[in-house]
């Protein structure tokens, strides 16, 4: 399946709520892309105000994240970074899953060639770490069966909404595998390592419910309203500042790599920079005490304190 970006000339007002900033932005993304823009095999990626939305688009096989399929995310990943004004991110799948992960057939040759799966595993895991480390934020939107590699993709995201029909789980033992683009770390990480292990040594699926008990997705809604509930927590997301999210995520993330004296310290330095280098930050202490909604962005902000305003 061949899909080209979308797009749309229509404005998300709801999403963006400041259309002359969007209209700039549309133009800013027209340039970055430049013509037709990419072409994926395996997946869907479309644009809408400040939001990104890729689909695993092989929903016929459950979606499974083959070597196509990954290098179509890895490039997907890159694109969108490279991309001027999108904040957000939707990651789902078509039909009935979000993904059951890797091509088990696909598994069986490569592991005659160890040169090739070597490089397989080092794009799996760049796709991920990509994701873990974009400025936007990316939010697994998990609409059926989420398991192995599926779980794995989830686990990069940094926000996971779930239908009430998902069924989620790690299942590489169930086929003799091990997990091979970070799950096995980053699964205790988020659920702890008692009920990791669980998942990675009896294959059990979880349903939406325990799932979200578990922690591996913070909201579980019926089926139809999927879409909706995760595009409103983009709508909530967009009254901050841009600046700012991206900040706290990266701020978060020092948890994955950094001990905790080292995370705290870089805290300091971080927010330092922040506060006296990002006039959002400034924007939203003015606000308040003028008693009107923040306007974050490049256009319409305070001055910052003990300095005139610009011409």
């Amino acid at each position: 399946m061949v899909s080209r970006i979308s797009r749309p000339d229509g404005r998300s007002a709801a999403l963006v709520g400041r259309q002359g900033r969007q209209g700039r932005t549309h133009r800013r993304r027209e340039e970055a892309l430049g013509g037709a823009g990419m072409t994926y095999q395996n997946l869907k990626l479309t644009y809408n105000g400040r939001t990104a939305r890729v689909t695993l688009a092989r929903g016929d096989k459950l979606n499974p994240l083959d070597w196509s399929t990954v290098k179509d995310l890895k490039a997907a990943v890159a694109e969108i970074e490279a991309t001027p004004g999108i904040d957000f991110v939707l990651l789902t799948g078509e039909g009935r899953s979000f993904s059951a992960g890797g091509d088990l057939d696909g598994y069986i040759r490569l592991y005659r060639e160890p040169t090739e799966f070597q490089a397989f595993l080092e794009d799996f895991f760049e796709m991920l770490t990509g994701i873990e480390k974009a400025r936007a934020i990316w939010i697994a939107v998990v609409n059926g069966v989420c398991v192995a590699g599926g779980i794995e993709l989830l686990l990069a995201c940094d926000m996971a909404i779930a239908a009430e029909s998902a069924k989620i789980g790690d299942g590489h033992l169930n086929f003799g595998q091990l997990p091979g683009a970070g799950g096995s770390q980053r699964l205790p990480r988020a659920i702890g390592l008692l009920r990791a292990k669980h998942l990675m040594l009896t294959g059990e699926l979880l349903d939406a419910r325990t799932s979200e008990r578990w922690g591996l997705v913070t909201r579980v809604v019926p089926d139809a309203e999927l879409i909706a509930a995760a595009e409103a927590w983009i709508e909530r997301m967009s009254s901050k500042s841009p600046v700012g999210l991206a900040g706290a995520k990266r701020l978060a993330n020092l948890t994955l790599d950094t001990t905790y004296a080292e995370g705290l310290r870089e805290e300091i330095a971080f927010v330092h920079r922040y506060a006296t280098t990002e006039p959002d930050a400034t924007e939203g202490l003015v606000a308040f005490k003028e008693k009107r909604a923040p306007r974050f962005g490049k256009e319409n902000r305070a001055p910052r304190f003990g300095t005139r305003k610009e011409d």
